[in-house]
């Protein structure tokens, strides 16, 4: 069984990270432990109409953002890998900075420092020079920086499509076997 961490940051984009969830709560031989920031409890209110207890209802366990001695705080608690989505640029500094407050950034910190994948989902746009700045010092610690940018040549064509196509894209980053990408197999009549 795999053991996948998702934390959701206060930024917009709860729609995705229902659709995370949803998909990892799909796969049988996944665990999934969710950290919820403070800040996402109003977005996901707003965006989608939700109270929180809709997303730890698709987790198999779900850690309070404030107790820093929950188990994936530290290394030695095992784990596959970690997703913050959607990653808020607060969420993307203290990363990127090592100087987390709360269980969700030190989940994350504890994801680089034993060198296994963590996706960070980047919502911001434009993006400032400070937002890239951290994303590459977030890439150069080893993370990878996966803002929601979906494959239109995937003939999906409603957003829930969309959003199940760059879930599948997450996975694959994870090692998680599925079925939800359109893999690209070149165009039809051998040309571009």
């Amino acid at each position: 069984m795999k053991r996948i961490i998702v934390g959701v940051s206060g930024a917009s984009g709860m729609p995705l990270a229902l659709c995370l969830l949803r998909h990892l709560a799909a796969l049988p031989a996944v665990e999934s432990h969710l950290i919820l920031s403070p800040g996402a409890h109003a977005v996901l209110e707003a965006e989608c109409g939700l109270a929180p207890s809709a997303l730890h209802a698709l987790a198999d366990v779900s850690h309070d953002a404030a107790c820093l001695g929950a188990a994936p705080a530290s290394g030695s608690w095992q784990h596959d890998g970690m997703v913050v989505c959607p990653c808020s640029m607060s969420s993307l500094a203290s990363i990127a900075t090592g100087a987390g407050t709360n269980l969700l950034h030190r989940a994350a910190d504890v994801t680089l420092k034993e060198r296994r994948p963590l996706i960070l989902v980047p919502r911001e746009s434009p993006l400032s020079r400070i937002h890239l700045r951290n994303m590459i010092w977030a890439s150069e610690a080893g993370a990878v920086i996966m803002p929601f940018m979906p494959a239109f040549y995937s003939g999906e064509d409603t957003l829930e499509g969309l959003m199940g196509q760059f879930c599948g894209r997450i996975f694959d980053q994870l090692g998680l076997s599925h079925q939800l990408c359109r893999r690209w197999q070149g165009p039809p009549d051998g040309t571009i």
